[in-house]
């Protein structure tokens, strides 16, 4: 028997024989339900031989014949009402399970969220999406109209999404676009790290949605619940449908805070926080003010992270401001990273290492937070070096600054657009899917082996845009992406190790070595990021003006 759970109480597979009935009794289940109709095929056992056999071995059965593709209303209800009056834990079966799985699926819509109830049949093996439409629609039958229709859909209106559709109106003005969001707020990100190290505040770092949305697109104000990629269509709460002819993706990658046990609890106080978060990044800063001696901890998950080189900015502006004010000296500080390198560019180790060694840190490789108890001030680590078995250590602070794991959101997850592990499949150069010609996506959600940062959507914006533009005309791809992405490293108040690099690691430096040599930290790239990148973004980036941007053309051989 092919078994498969999808809950404690609910189990599902293929058809059962009278025979199997022992073994179910023997392995717990208590109860039978048969979603296939009698005689649907030669060999399959009729309903009564099965519930004969289950009362043999003191089950129950329940006969709720679905008809195979036709799965109406009132079979989910009465599918519900024999899961609830029926002795648990219950075997569900048709011919594959395929029905059986969807009855819970529909029965549980508006009990769990879509990309839950999309989760959990995944990992049972059963794929979804044919009913996914119903699922967001509350397990009821949808009418197979379309709410709206656009040109361009983006879904997401971060700075991936708002940069590509000012770049596509910025090529064709009329052309008809809508962004999907439904927050109320824009945020700088990469100012995080400057608010955090008391550099600037953290309101100038958000705007309001409605003021940065370019104008002449449409702004849906709406969380997406699922993908229909062969309809060109996009499902949203509340099972509104939305057509399009191109669809961007680009609603960032998820901050799975829940990951760390113990961390949502203590986030904010008991001297945990976090520069990945608006409202804790002052936080940040009003620790390193408060801490004269003690041990400061600053974690870093296994990738991929968005701007690797965050956590460890965090530490080196800490130190910096604990060294100017006379205290280093009397601050343990270690950097607890569950990878085995300081940073992934061999290049840029060497000037990074020096501050590691001016500020006393203790570099932690393979130490993955695991949990935090923040009323008594304890993080556990699993510690996994590479030929060795996992152990547990537990380590005591007076500040943690944690980088929270990350992951794709669950709603890309769960949906046919993605690849394995869970991001966005595209074409790494043209930043198309794989698997659909009009499906492109950039920013952090997608899969292409680039840091995630927002310099790497400063420069995919523009390439996406052209090769819409491109597709538009019958045209193919015409600028490709040669995975550049930057990090610029705060390692003391005023000086920057300025990070850019490519695919393989190649170093993609933006400006002549002799004004910055960004394998050495420099005045100029501090300048750089304190007082040109903000207006750069704010004013360049999500207007369309595709400053600081070189797409590399398609080169035809």
């Amino acid at each position: 028997m092919d078994i498969r759970t999808l809950t404690p109480r609910l189990s599902v597979g293929p058809q059962i024989d009278p025979g199997d009935l022992k073994t179910l009794a023997a392995m717990g289940y208590r109860a039978v339900i048969c979603n296939r109709p009698d005689g649907e095929a030669a060999d399959q056992p009729t309903f009564e031989e099965i519930a004969a056999a289950a009362r043999a071995e003191g089950l129950e059965a329940r006969h709720v014949p679905i008809v195979a593709g036709r799965v109406e209303d009132a079979d989910v209800v009465a599918f519900e009402a024999a899961l609830t009056e029926l002795p648990g834990p219950v075997l569900a079966y048709c011919r594959t399970g395929t029905r059986s799985t969807t009855l819970w699926s529909l029965s549980r819509a508006g009990v769990l969220k879509l990309p839950d109830i999309l989760a959990i049949t995944k990992a049972a093996g059963y794929d979804m999406g044919g009913v996914v439409r119903r699922i967001a629609n509350g397990g009821q039958t949808p009418t197979d109209r379309s709410d709206a229709r656009f040109d361009i859909a983006i879904v997401g209106g971060g700075a991936a999404g708002i940069a590509v559709a000012a770049s596509l109106r910025k090529r064709q003005p009329d052309l008809d676009v809508a962004i999907i969001d439904p927050a109320d707020t824009h945020y700088y990100q990469p100012g995080w790290t400057m608010v955090g190290g008391g550099i600037f505040e953290a309101a100038e770092t958000v705007r309001t949605m409605g003021s940065i949305i370019p104008k002449g697109v449409h702004w849906i104000k709406a969380a997406v619940a699922a993908f229909e990629p062969e309809a060109d269509a996009v499902i949203l709460d509340g099972c509104r449908v939305l057509r399009y002819k191109h669809l961007i993706v680009c609603p960032g990658l998820k901050l799975d805070w829940h990951a760390v046990d113990g961390l949502v609890e203590t986030l904010g106080r008991n001297g945990v926080t976090s520069n990945y978060r608006y409202d804790l990044a002052p936080y940040t800063w009003d620790l390193v003010q408060g801490l004269k001696s003690g041990r400061a901890i600053f974690t870093q998950p296994p990738m991929p992270i968005k701007c690797a080189g965050a956590p460890q900015k965090a530490m080196y502006l800490s130190a910096d401001a604990w060294r100017r004010r006379g205290v280093l000296g009397d601050i343990e500080i270690h950097f607890a990273n569950a990878g085995g390198v300081l940073f992934g560019i061999a290049d840029y180790v060497p000037a990074l290492m020096e501050y590691v060694e001016r500020y006393g840190v203790a570099l932690d490789f393979h130490h993955n937070l695991v949990a935090v108890d923040g009323p008594n001030r304890i993080a556990t680590f699993d510690v996994t070096p590479p030929v060795a078995e996992t152990r547990r250590v537990k380590m005591a602070f007076d500040m943690l600054h944690v980088c929270p794991p990350q992951a794709a959101p669950d709603f890309i997850r769960v949906s046919p657009l993605a690849d394995a592990a869970g991001w966005v499949d595209v074409d790494q150069a043209s930043l198309r899917h794989r698997s659909w010609d009009n499906i492109w996506s950039l920013g952090d959600v997608m899969n292409a082996p680039n840091a995630k940062t927002a310099a790497a959507a400063r420069m995919q914006a523009p390439i996406v845009a052209a090769n819409i533009d491109a597709a538009m005309r019958g045209r193919g791809p015409v600028a490709r992406y040669n995975g550049y992405g930057s990090c610029p490293l705060t390692v003391e108040r005023g000086k920057i190790v300025l990070a850019e690099f490519g695919y393989g690691g190649t170093l993609l430096p933006s400006f002549p070595e002799a004004l910055i040599d960004g394998t050495r930290p420099s005045r100029a790239a501090w300048l750089l990021k304190e007082k040109i990148l903000p207006p750069v973004y704010w004013r360049g980036m999500l207007k369309g003006r595709e400053w600081l941007v070189r797409p590399e053309p398609v080169t035809v051989d």
